[in-house]
């Protein structure tokens, strides 16, 4: 499953810092208008994030992570999936999201994206970057192999085999041009362990730079603040993806 309507970031907000946030709608280049959730700090490092969500699209949850990131210096913009189906004003928590998601597309995805990465480097970032959990992980590896000039795509428990013919991130390696960062939960019952080391094999066979790790007991989704006997995981992951960002920011 993925994160309840009630799930928070297992991060610390860091009290007293200096951001911003708004509510956008981009519009990618087919016209398509979608909304998008920035958070932006008062003394930006240069470094961007495009969050991309979960199947439920954009949420409480990925508002919050975009404020974590923004109280360290990160300029963050989480987006929505559905502006093609169901517009761009915000939902209530009775959206039935999953009629939408069948909706989507990886083109489609990733023309969002396209124009989210666009909007934060005219906001003077100068380093972008995907962070992507379930759904979302996978069409962060995706995006490293869509052109967009990533300095690197992170993702959280996301499929990176074939789904409905379609390919996966692990098909889609040789294309890759940004490094990769895959946090992936051993105890997914949909992603497999021959799923992570075939995609392990992938990226080092087509040369790319990329770190995968799996957390062995943790379940999909793990990284809530709910789930608190995996706090450490957590914890450890959320550090590997900071410490990601400044390596390949430099």
């Amino acid at each position: 499953m993925c994160f309840e309507l009630d799930s928070l970031p297992p991060v610390p907000a860091i009290s007293g810092a200096a951001v911003s946030h708004d509510d956008l709608v981009l519009e990618a280049r087919d016209g398509n208008r979608f909304a998008a959730f920035l958070a932006t700090p008062d003394e930006p490092s240069g470094i961007g994030v495009v969050v991309l969500p979960d199947v439920r699209g954009l949420y409480r949850f990925y508002e919050e992570l975009a404020l974590r990131f923004a109280e360290r210096g990160n300029t963050a913009l989480a987006i929505d999936y559905f502006g093609r189906t169901a517009g761009a004003e915000k939902r209530g928590e009775e959206f039935e999201y999953m009629e939408h998601v069948e909706q989507t597309t990886p083109e489609g995805i990733q023309a969002d994206v396209a124009a989210a990465v666009e909007h934060l480097r005219s906001l003077g970032v100068r380093h972008v970057f995907t962070v992507g959990f379930c759904m979302g992980g996978r069409q962060s590896w995706l995006a490293a192999a869509s052109g967009h000039g990533l300095a690197g795509a992170i993702g959280f428990y996301g499929r990176p085999g074939e789904r409905d013919g379609a390919p996966g991130p692990e098909q889609l390696a040789p294309q890759m041009q940004a490094p990769v960062l895959a946090l992936q939960a051993g105890s997914d019952e949909n992603i497999t362990a021959e799923d992570n080391e075939a995609f392990e094999r992938a990226l080092t066979d087509a040369g790319v730079e990329h770190e995968l790790v799996v957390y062995d007991e943790a379940p999909h989704s793990f990284f809530d603040r709910k789930h608190e006997e995996f706090a450490g995981d957590s914890e450890d992951a959320w550090n590997r993806v900071l410490a990601f960002l400044e390596r390949h920011a430099r």
